[in-house]
């Protein structure tokens, strides 16, 4: 069925066909995608209410007995035989429906061991010529697996006994959470919010009447930066748990306030929390050609998500041996990049057109236009008097939010991107490619909840004002499962980051190197 094209996941114990539920997913079909011939049980239940998953039941085809044992999906590489429709047990022919009817037990259950690990290049790639693939791609291919052997002895087994052990001890901790009370949102905590909030934008408009511009561009930056914070939890549907409020929210907070698309924001996070660091699929790992945060980025990879190639070209040649020294001058300019995402995503009509969604492109479109004509006209244009005067105002209030964007990057550029294969389990492979920034409780503000990444990817829809307490309990967890808990202060993070970006800027020097040494003895060889 895979192999005809069909999306079939695995969800506690059911056997769902999505083909008719991809149009109407909000979350977009690459979430999906990335899920085929997957057991999705934990990526269904923290990314979804209950009701939403009782309504996933009129999908259902068939049940499996036991553990599920996963495959790679398409999407990432995998590839599968044609569908057999006759029994070997029995040795008669069934019909489709049938078969659907059909228990089917787990797959193999043998350990899983790093030989076994290898690198995978999607078949979309072209084929690199010998010469290349000694001068730099093997290279590249002998740092990957060098890095997976280094991660595969810093993490638990990947046999199943143990990650089965795991899974339960994490769906365990899911229930403790709910059982604490830690999905209901602290409202009163969000009024606070709005008080800061209001706060910023009444000095912001002090300074602006005042004629102190660049002042009063100083506060709208820290404005957007606090909305942000509060767009991404109702993103998550973290505030009220219900998917019109939420939704509405976000959309306010980013469209007619940030002038930027929630809907373009989730399609490419959603995918990102399920494939998180993986540099073939994560959109959020994907900045060439000004960064590459793996060398993995240095071969010319496959982007599934863009369905594209990402060529590592003379301009990303040139940004990447400077990459540690403009990490933090290319983030401030984050904000302008977001905007031309957002417009290319609500222009092509790239969101959901069917179901419970359709209209957020529309009700997008019209709250950018109203942040254009109070921003953009209103304030920047008419508010204030000269050209140099806009000029500095609009720099200065974007990158007042560069913060923001280091934020988005610090918890994951310097944490393992290793593709471990489809036997990790989902708690595994959020910690290990997931880090938390320590903070004192009285700075959480300044942090917005995304200081607590590792709690968030682990439970993405728990309200950020109880990521704190949660964060305790998640603790003990990896100390029982032995799953190492990446903690880092702010200072501490941000040296981490510049330090990986700096090793993949060397591993590019040397790979330059290799290809150098190969074409200087291609022509020794044909000048002969």
């Amino acid at each position: 069925m895979i192999f005809n094209g069909q999306s079939i996941i695995i969800v506690d114990q059911k056997v769902l066909r999505l083909d008719a539920w991809i149009p109407y997913h909000p979350g977009g079909h690459k979430t999906i995608e990335h899920m085929v011939g997957k057991d999705a049980t934990d990526e269904i239940s923290v990314f979804h209410s209950e009701e939403t998953r009782r309504q996933m039941d009129r999908y259902q085809i068939g049940r499996v007995e036991g553990r599920w044992h996963n495959f790679v999906p398409p999407i990432q590489g995998g590839s599968f035989r044609p569908y057999q429709e006759t029994s070997e047990a029995q040795g008669v022919t069934m019909s489709r429906e049938e078969s659907a009817n059909v228990s089917l037990g787990p797959g193999d259950t043998s350990d899983v061991g790093a030989s076994e690990l290898n690198y995978r290049r999607l078949p979309q790639q072209p084929q690199e010529s010998q010469g290349e693939k000694q001068g730099g791609l093997a290279f590249l291919d002998t740092q990957t697996k060098d890095e997976v052997t280094l991660t595969l002895t810093r993490y638990p087994s990947l046999d199943l006994s143990t990650q089965n052990k795991i899974i339960e001890k994490y769906r365990h901790l899911h229930d403790q959470i709910q059982a604490e009370g830690l999905y209901h949102c602290n409202y009163s905590a969000y009024a606070w919010e709005f008080g800061r909030c209001f706060l910023l934008v009444s000095i912001m408009l002090l300074f602006l009447h005042a004629g102190w511009y660049c002042t009063s561009a100083v506060f709208l930056g820290l404005f957007w930066s606090q909305m942000v914070f509060a767009a991404h939890d109702a993103g998550h549907m973290g505030i009220t748990h219900d998917f019109f409020i939420d939704n509405l929210i976000g959309m306010i907070i980013a469209a007619p306030i940030g002038g930027l698309s929630l809907g373009w924001w989730k399609r490419t996070h959603n995918v990102h929390h399920i494939v998180t660091n993986a540099p073939e699929h994560d959109p959020d790992n994907q900045h060439l050609p000004v960064l590459a945060v793996n060398h993995r980025f240095l071969g010319n990879i496959f982007s599934t998500y863009h369905g594209r190639l990402l060529p590592y070209d003379k301009a990303a040649q040139f940004f990447v041996q400077y990459q540690s020294y403009l990490y933090y001058p290319i983030l401030m300019f984050g904000r302008f990049n977001l905007y031309v995402q957002s417009w290319v995503f609500l222009a092509q009509g790239q969101g959901p057109r069917k179901g419970s969604a359709w209209w957020h492109r529309w009700f997008e479109i019209a709250g950018n236009l109203v942040f254009w004509l109070w921003f953009g006209y209103g304030i920047v244009y008419q508010s204030i008097p000269t050209a140099w005067s806009r000029v500095a105002f609009v720099m200065v209030s974007h990158m007042v939010t560069m913060p923001l964007h280091v934020q988005f990057t610090l918890s994951h550029f310097a944490m393992s991107t290793a593709d471990l294969g489809p036997h990790e389990c989902f708690a595994q492979r959020m910690l290990r490619t997931t880090m938390d920034v320590d903070c004192p409780e009285w700075l959480d503000f300044f942090h917005g909840g995304l200081q607590f990444q590792a709690i968030h990817h682990l439970y993405p829809r728990i309200p950020r004002h109880n990521l704190r307490r949660t964060q305790k309990l998640v603790q003990q967890f990896c100390r029982e499962v032995n799953i190492p808990y990446a903690l880092y202060g702010f200072v501490g993070g941000n040296k981490k980051v510049v330090g990986s970006l700096a090793e993949v800027s060397r591993q590019a020097a040397i790979l330059a190197k290799c290809q150098q040494t190969v074409a200087q003895r291609a022509d020794l060889i044909h000048g002969h």
